[in-house]
């Protein structure tokens, strides 16, 4: 893929005629459509953190659908659910192994070709130069937690976006499809493009020295939550994610180990260093700096807001954690830094030292995705001989360097048509449209136990029997599972290998 030149006044540029102008973007749209879409056919499962989970609790609704999953039932919940309805219904039209395949391909094209639109509207021209670093935030930690109802409502956002960004009397209507699209999936998406609109079209209408105010304005409103969430025990909000410069938006690259973070620091300098020498070599054009003005207004104050929020917080005792809030928000500021990107003269130079990036970030993602499908294969054996219906206690680690949590729902899609994963945290957490009634025998119906028990802290009760735990037996192979019995008045974890306790 060639960087576009048409606006380097040095070279002389023929136009192909318009047919022919088409057809060469509608082949490198397809081109790169399916190297985008690689990463998740090169193993047997698509391997994403809490993706397994959503296939899990897909397989209890199709369960619940014959009423063969006693206490849990189906919400009425109009957000949180565009990834899981689309996942169930495809399911009952495939098999899930298919379905999970097709809608996570689906919504990686949509979040890659959301933020391609998004820069495209902004900067007046295809960024085909920055698809490397699309492609990596495509893959990056958003979606390799599983974040997936999230992940889709921030790519129908970023479309929304694009039509709304200069759009005049009634265009906005275009825009409102993937608005309700966009709650369906995350009430975060949907919030986003209502509030990045809102600054932007205030903005607009501001004279002078006047738009201060509206950066001001955020930045007040940000330190408003952080003061209220601090002051405020019940909400146990907690801010515990490391220096708050490291999440600029490049650490959405910072996956399984501290190389993806040194990978991360080299993409953003490389990025950095390309913005400057652009602005350098074009610093004798006139308003230059208007291109740049708001990208890079929006990217540091979304940074800024990014810092001050929580980072886990608990609204309700009864309900589970809003989690990883922070974390998952850098995806916006990796989005608004690449529109900032787009502004510069692509060059062939850029690509290259892009690709490089690229090639990299998923020769590193091929083999990590690699040992957890090792992983679940080992689990798939040990459940294999279990009788339909038996409960199982998970109590799986990530390596000690790992960012990624939830390597135990590996085990929750191995026990598809085996067992039941009794700490599942998905219906007793509330948020999502698979819920458990207390008494289930199915899982459990307590948040709090849920937690205990994925963090090996549980003590078994009478009720609860029988009842086996899977757990990680080898030191030397973190994916070699084993499974035991428990016993009432024992804790699970009590034995195993524990990565993250060496």
């Amino acid at each position: 893929m060639q960087p576009d030149d048409s606006n380097d006044p040095q070279k002389e540029v023929v136009k192909p005629d318009g047919k022919s102008f088409s057809g060469a973007r509608a082949v490198a749209a397809g081109v790169v459509s399916l190297l985008t879409l690689f990463p998740c056919l090169w193993h047997a499962r698509i391997e994403a953190g809490d993706l397994p989970s959503h296939v899990y609790n897909a397989w209890l609704a199709q369960l619940i659908e014959k009423g063969q999953a006693p206490g849990l039932y189906i919400a009425k919940q109009w957000n949180n659910v565009l990834f899981d309805v689309a996942l169930l219904r495809t399911a009952n039209l495939v098999s899930l192994a298919a379905a999970q395949k097709i809608v996570v391909s689906a919504c990686v094209l949509v979040f890659f070709w959301g933020v391609f639109a998004l820069i495209r509207t902004i900067t007046g021209r295809p960024p085909w130069f920055l698809t490397p670093c699309i492609a990596m935030l495509a893959y990056g930690y958003s979606f390799n937690m599983g974040f997936m109802n999230y992940y889709l409502s921030l790519g129908l956002a970023c479309f929304g976006l694009a039509i709304l960004w200069r759009a005049r009397r009634f265009e906005w209507i275009a825009a409102a499809p993937f608005a309700l699209v966009a709650m369906l999936a995350h009430p975060i998406g949907f919030l986003w493009l209502v509030g990045a609109v809102a600054y932007i079209k205030a903005r607009a209408r501001l004279p002078g020295w006047w738009k201060l105010a509206l950066p001001l304005a955020v930045a007040s409103a940000s330190a408003a939550v952080y003061w209220y969430t601090a002051h405020r025990p019940a909400l146990m909000a907690e801010w515990d994610r490391g220096p708050f410069y490291l999440y600029n938006g490049a650490d959405q690259l910072g996956l399984f180990g501290t190389r993806y973070f040194w990978l991360a620091g080299a993409a953003f300098f490389f990025g950095l260093v390309c913005v400057v020498t652009d602005l350098y070599s074009r610093k004798k054009e006139n308003h230059l700096w208007r291109q740049f003005e708001l990208p890079c207004e929006l990217y540091a104050v979304t940074f800024c807001a990014i810092a001050l929020i929580p980072e886990n917080l608990r609204p309700s005792p009864e309900g589970g954690w809003i989690g990883l809030l922070g974390s998952r928000l850098t995806t916006i500021s990796a989005i608004f830094g690449l529109c900032v990107q787009g502004g510069i003269k692509p060059r062939k130079w850029h690509l290259a030292g892009f690709g490089i990036c690229a090639a990299i970030f998923f020769a590193f993602l091929y083999q990590d995705t690699g040992w957890l499908n090792r992983l679940e294969e080992h689990a798939e054996e040990v459940v294999s001989n279990l009788a339909p219906g038996t409960r199982v206690i998970v109590l799986i680690e990530a390596p000690a360097d790992s960012r990624m949590e939830f390597v135990e729902h590996a085990v929750e899609r191995a026990c598809i048509e085996h067992c039941f994963s009794y700490a599942n945290y998905e219906p007793p957490s509330r948020q999502f449209r698979v819920r458990v009634r207390e008494g289930s025998p199915v899982v459990t119906s307590s948040a709090d136990d849920a937690q205990d028990m994925a963090s090996g802290e549980y003590q078994v009760q009478d009720e609860d029997l029988p009842i086996k735990e899977i757990y990680q037996c080898d030191e030397k192979d973190p994916t070699a599972l084993c499974i035991r019995d428990l016993e009432a008045g024992g804790t699970n974890g009590r034995i195993g290998y524990k990565p993250n306790l060496r």
